[in-house]
């Protein structure tokens, strides 16, 4: 395979973990590559990896632009890849959430059959995408040498049952601020040992507060560590988080605080009293549990090579060599859409 130039986008701090495996990917393949984060992401960086403004982004000539933001700036080159920035988890009714079609990407990397079918009927509504089921490149480092990463932040448990505390930013959704009295006693219990993370987006007062729980029995873990921490822990307590489905695809049990949509593979429940029995359930699920994990596991994300993003890499080529078939022109709508990106980077060039 030629050298290409490639470039890696995204608009949030949680776009790194998802763009930083297909960037070593690319690397390792000789490709040339370069990222251009802005707005929430901005001033931060993938590992060896340049990062452009949005003007060098456009005079790098791309072959093809990955995006982890719901939006793709359309005055780049190259086909547009959308990696898409989180599981779906229905926050949102599908018309405003995880299957909204944007009229900007060219490819639709899908996870798994869960969200495959859905964007192929929506491929044969629109026709001016493609869909190929590839993985999540972020889950690589799940199931692939990450380093030692995860180990290290295993090692200060000690050998105790460890526990991953994730919560979304949406307020009527998030665990996070009613959960905090029920986590901090079981972190100065120390019976376990804790792992704790908050959306980039949640109320820095309530993450001070988490932070300020670290110790002995837990550490706080910054979003570009998450999925390291997901190999780490054994158990996950969250809310209608997406982590939930990252976590579930290891196999490893979930318990949910109001889920918006509770599942047989999740353990929900709504009074933070309950937290330490819905732990001791986790660290002993039943058969029946352990088989509905299983099979959601296998619905949303049935790849456990580590080779996601390598076949994100071949679907692009596929694309781009026209092994796809050909796509429609984009609608009309898609011209007030690449306006506001514009608006929003302030590039009004060619």
């Amino acid at each position: 395979m030629s050298a290409h130039r490639y470039l890696l986008y995204g608009s949030e701090r949680y776009a790194l973990p998802i763009l930083q495996p297909l960037a070593d990917s690319l690397r390792r393949q000789g490709h040339d590559v370069a990222s251009c984060l802005v707005e929430g992401a901005h001033g931060l960086a993938l590992a060896s990896v340049p990062a452009l403004d949005v003007r060098q982004a456009v005079a790098f000539k791309p072959r093809a632009v990955f995006s982890a933001s719901n939006v793709v700036p359309g005055f780049i080159s190259g086909a547009k890849v959308q990696l898409f920035h989180g599981f779906n988890v229905q926050k949102r009714d599908d018309a405003r959430g995880h299957f909204r079609i944007r009229g900007l990407f060219d490819l639709y990397c899908t996870q798994g059959p869960a969200t495959t079918l859905p964007f192929q009927k929506l491929q044969q509504q629109h026709g001016h995408f493609a869909v190929v089921e590839t993985g999540w490149p972020k889950l690589d480092p799940l199931f692939r040498d990450d380093g030692g990463i995860a180990q290290r932040l295993r090692q200060p448990a000690g050998g105790r049952q460890v526990v991953l505390f994730g919560s979304t930013f949406t307020e009527r959704l998030s665990a996070a601020p009613h959960l905090l009295p029920a986590v901090a006693a079981q972190i100065a219990g120390g019976d376990r040992y804790w792992l704790l993370t908050l959306h980039p987006k949640c109320a820095p007062d309530l993450v001070a507060r988490y932070r300020a729980l670290q110790g002995a029995n837990a550490a706080f873990v910054e979003p570009e560590q998450l999925v390291h921490a997901e190999r780490a822990a054994d158990v996950l307590v969250a809310d209608t988080s997406s982590i939930v489905s990252e976590m579930l695809v290891q196999r490893k049990p979930v318990v949910t605080f109001r889920n918006r949509a509770p599942k047989p593979h999740m353990l929900d429940f709504d009074d933070p009293a309950r937290l330490a029995e819905m732990l001791q359930q986790a660290f002993n699920p039943d058969p029946v549990l352990q088989a509905a994990i299983a099979g959601y596991a296998d619905a949303i994300h049935p790849y456990r090579d580590g080779q996601s993003s390598e076949r994100v890499l071949a679907a692009t080529e596929a694309l781009l060599e026209g092994q796809l078939g050909s796509l429609k022109a984009k609608p009309l709508s898609a011209l007030w859409r690449r306006w506001q990106v514009r608006k929003s980077l302030g590039y009004w060039g060619v």
